[in-house]
């Protein structure tokens, strides 16, 4: 999430600041109160916790319950940032496997956790 205080917003913007949805993500949160972004990062760890929840219940990643976890997921990011198509869902999760500072964020909640969210992404994208 970027919320202007983030010290990636430099490399994001290196990175991705010619695509639409980091243009669309720049407008959508430009207005974006403390409020705003609390509810933004509220959801998204509501997704989280989906993914959580099934992994620990050891469910298969082409359970029901990854399924809706991996939907809440993309719906959080479309809710607040850019519309995130399975397509960008897939490439965010190989991020957060190939980059150290994504697979620790992910890793500090539950060991294992980005592999579990990468597979059932990409998982649910094979449909």
């Amino acid at each position: 999430m970027n919320n202007g205080n983030n010290e990636y917003t430099e490399e994001a913007k290196a990175r991705w600041g010619h695509t639409e949805a980091y243009k669309e993500s720049t407008r959508r949160t430009s207005n974006y109160s403390k409020e705003d972004f609390a509810k933004a990062a509220a959801d998204q760890e509501r997704a989280i916790d989906l993914f959580i929840t099934a992994m620990d219940a050891n469910l298969d990643i082409n359970s029901e319950q990854v399924k809706l976890a991996v939907v809440a997921h993309r719906k959080a990011i479309s809710d607040w940032f850019y519309e995130c198509s399975e397509e960008m869902q897939v490439g965010l999760a190989e991020m957060y496997i190939a980059d150290p500072r994504f697979t620790q964020f992910y890793e500090s909640r539950r060991t294992g956790l980005a592999q579990f969210v990468h597979d059932g992404i990409l998982a649910s994208a094979r449909g």
